[in-house]
């Protein structure tokens, strides 16, 4: 999936609510439903064939539970914590200890807060990236989806800190992660069941990183869309 580029300074833009994040996670969850059997087929090269069911019933289980919340009262914190949590709930493969915590993260980052400024969301995308390394023990090179998460949040933090626009820095996190994601397939996977292939791993993309590109651009795409409904 493209990111659609948005160019130009916004100078209006409003928070976003805790009920714009839930909707977020609905529009993901359709894309992870949509994009469940290309990454079955990703994953059935180097493993199980079994990751596309995974993100797409963990996210689907994630934006019900969301939904579900009074999304009047609920703080950005009450929406992560409830995602991370049916998460865990729904997957019980590897990805779902890695985005519940991943999304714990975002939770603690957003703070108990009614909405979040949209120059805020790139601090969730770093929080995410810092859980899914901490949860996995990974380091960038292994062939994981920290090869896709890590590049993005560091894109995002230089591109705040050039004062960029949301549009540009969006758009930064979304190239940096697809780059992550395409430089996999150049890697040797050290993790996961994928290593007992060693070099036969080479040239294929990890679906764990894959499936990051989707989950970065799909939700940072949503945000802004959002702060400028």
């Amino acid at each position: 999936m493209r990111l659609r580029h948005v160019l130009g300074r916004f100078e209006m833009t409003r928070e976003l609510t805790a009920a714009d994040h839930a909707a977020a996670f609905a529009t993901l969850a359709a894309v992870l439903a949509e994009r469940r059997d290309e990454l079955c087929r990703l994953d059935g090269a180097i493993g199980d064939g079994d990751h596309g069911v995974a993100m797409a019933s963990g996210f689907a289980a994630a934006a019900k539970a969301a939904a579900a919340l009074d999304l009047k009262a609920a703080t950005v914190a009450d929406v992560y914590n409830a995602a991370a949590k049916a998460f865990l709930n729904a997957v019980g493969a590897s990805s779902g200890p890695l985005y519940a915590t991943a999304l714990m993260r975002a939770a603690k980052a957003a703070g108990s807060r009614p909405a979040t400024p949209i120059m805020d969301t790139p601090k969730l995308i770093a929080a995410m990236a810092d859980g899914i390394k901490a949860r996995g023990q990974a380091s960038e090179g292994e062939k994981t989806m920290l090869d896709a998460w890590a590049p993005a949040a560091r894109a995002g933090e230089e591109a705040l800190a050039e004062n960029r626009s949301p549009g540009d820095v969006i758009a930064a996190i979304s190239t940096a992660a697809e780059a992550g994601a395409e430089g996999t397939k150049a890697m040797v996977a050290a993790k996961g069941r994928s290593a007992r292939l060693g070099e036969r791993s080479l040239g294929h993309i990890d679906p764990g990183a894959a499936s990051a590109v989707l989950v970065i651009e799909t939700l940072s795409t949503e945000w802004l869309r959002l702060a400028e409904a």
